[in-house]
């Protein structure tokens, strides 16, 4: 079963009533905000890789005369039974990613590489603390840019709301303005009837709550369905299409949230990464999946949707004793959707030469992560260069905003 709640800082109001394990999305609540003004509804969705992708095994730059001798046993190649695939003349896709690879030649998919935030010390909760943060350094604050961009948005007639996907809400959504919680969970909920005895109850004592109360149980029946059952066998990796597939569900509401963010775990490679086949192929495969779930589940949403996958850092350049890389620098973004500019890897290569690499080891980042982030706001959800630069990333007035991501 699934469950909605609105969550809001600092604390939740009663009116996130909690029925024995359910909760509801108490989509009347949150603000509303101004339609773009070409008639298009925006979606955004944020997807965080927690524990660092090796972007040099994701999109391998195969054209560069070192990548095969750094990377060892796990580099890709562009011939054998697992060959990756061709993106263009340098850069190839990781074989277990095909509809990504399908959404590129389509145009609705690109690809940063080259890419970092500006943390540089390697630490993953320092890293992922600044990746959703939004400030330069760690420790600095506990909202997220995603929270700030909801709050800077003009307003106007249209809810948007906010979808954090999973147990807690990511860091990247937490702040003032409110959000509304969702997670497949496998606790039993409030059935039909104690539901609905509920729902009356509430319309005769507060009449807005009631209505609230029974759009979130609707959109609750939306988002579980048949297909959200837990499946024998199930893993990590069907969990990723799982989560995607009921977050789309709440999202293609006319009424749901325009935006969403959801973390994947487990992308620290250190040992066993299995280059085209093994552990970093399933994870890619989930990931894959992932994304294929939100491009059906949104239908005719997709053509309006951007989706923006990050991580916290990249992973080394060389392939380390245990047939693994180990915690980097520069990696790679990637951008998915209807609305996606694609058909593109956007880098300026650093090269993988020796006195190339940063410090001695790892992928130099030539792009700033933020100014990505900013020029799918600034394009997307039509937020101004000041406000990006002040509010949603503090004191980033030098990372300016990459045009043209978003057609």
């Amino acid at each position: 079963m699934d469950c909605c709640e609105m969550r809001t800082s600092p604390m939740t109001t009663r009116r996130s009533l909690l029925l024995g394990g359910a909760s509801f999305a108490a989509w009347a609540y949150l603000p509303k905000f101004a339609r773009a003004a070409d008639g298009r509804d925006p979606r955004l969705i944020v997807v965080i890789l927690r524990g660092a992708l090796d972007g040099l095994a994701t999109v391998a730059p195969l054209g560069d005369p070192d990548y095969a001798g750094l990377h060892g046993s796990i580099a890709l190649a562009s011939n054998g039974p697992h060959a990756a695939m061709m993106l263009d003349s340098f850069f190839a896709l990781h074989p277990a990613m095909p509809e990504f690879a399908r959404m590129y030649r389509d145009k609705h998919a690109a690809i940063v590489h080259a890419v970092a935030t500006p943390y540089r010390d390697r630490s993953h909760f320092d890293g992922q603390d600044v990746l959703e943060s939004g400030f330069a350094g760690p420790g600095r604050v506990q909202s997220g840019w995603l929270n700030r961009v909801l709050e800077s948005l003009p307003r106007g007639e249209r809810v948007m709301s906010a979808l954090a996907v999973g147990p807690t809400t990511p860091l990247v959504l937490r702040g003032a303005a409110p959000t509304v919680g969702w997670a497949p969970v496998t606790l039993p909920q409030a059935d039909d009837d104690t539901a609905m005895r509920l729902v009356d109850l509430y319309r005769h004592r507060d009449p807005a709550l009631g209505s609230a109360l029974s759009q979130g149980l609707s959109l609750d029946r939306i988002a579980q369905g048949d297909d959200m059952k837990p499946r024998p066998g199930g893993n990590a990796v069907a969990a990723m299409r799982q989560v995607a597939r009921g977050a789309a569900k709440l999202m293609s509401a006319d009424d749901g949230p325009r935006i969403a963010a959801l973390a994947f775990d487990g992308w620290d490679t250190h040992a066993n990464e299995g280059g085209p086949v093994g552990r970093l192929a399933q994870l890619l495969g989930g990931l894959d999946g992932a994304l294929v779930e939100f491009e059906s589940g949104l239908g005719a949403r997709w053509r309006d949707t951007v989706v923006v996958v990050a991580t916290e850092f990249g992973r080394t350049a060389r392939i380390n004793g245990t047939e693994g890389t180990d915690h980097g620098t520069g990696t790679i973004a990637l951008l998915a959707g209807g609305a996606v500019k694609g058909g593109r890897v956007i880098s300026d290569w650093p090269s993988l030469k020796p006195a190339s690499l940063y410090e001695g080891r790892d992928l130099k980042p030539t792009t700033d992560l933020r100014a990505v982030i900013k020029g799918v706001l600034a394009d997307h959800l039509g937020l101004g260069e000041r406000v990006l630069a002040e509010t949603v990333f503090p004191d980033s007035a030098a990372a300016r905003p990459m045009k043209g991501l978003v057609g």
